[in-house]
């Protein structure tokens, strides 16, 4: 008998749904952060987006996640921001001012957006 080429025949849907779940947090500054130095926001300062007070930061899902923050309507870069995700006196968000660049003035609106994608998958297959 001659060789041959075995091969399987396989076909296939799959269906995926990315379901982001999203949540904004508010605050506003109370005071000027001078360039150079560093914003600190703990969980409890911030309002969430029913207006009530936040009593905890929710985690980042680990690869399928992101965080913005916001500074008067102005997104900024990511590298600025360190969000710690807990309850009060743990969970915060600190911003870093830039050195040599402008100050964050009191009566500043702070934006901080968390966004967990919570994908499912299913699929069928023939073969």
């Amino acid at each position: 008998m001659a060789l041959q080429l075995m091969k399987i025949a396989i076909s296939g849907t799959i269906d995926t749904d990315v379901n982001p779940e999203s949540a904004k947090f508010f605050y506003i500054t109370t005071a000027d952060t001078a360039a150079g130095s560093t914003l600190s926001i703990d969980a409890a300062s911030f309002l969430g987006d029913d207006g009530e007070a936040v009593t905890t930061l929710p985690e980042l899902a680990e690869d399928n996640s992101y965080f913005t923050v916001e500074i008067n309507g102005v997104e900024q870069m990511q590298g600025l921001s360190t969000y710690t995700p807990g309850a009060a006196g743990t969970g915060s968000l600190d911003i870093a001012v830039p050195a040599g660049g402008g100050s964050i003035p009191a009566n500043q609106t702070v934006i901080l957006q968390v966004v967990n994608f919570a994908a499912t998958s299913s699929g069928t297959f023939d073969t």
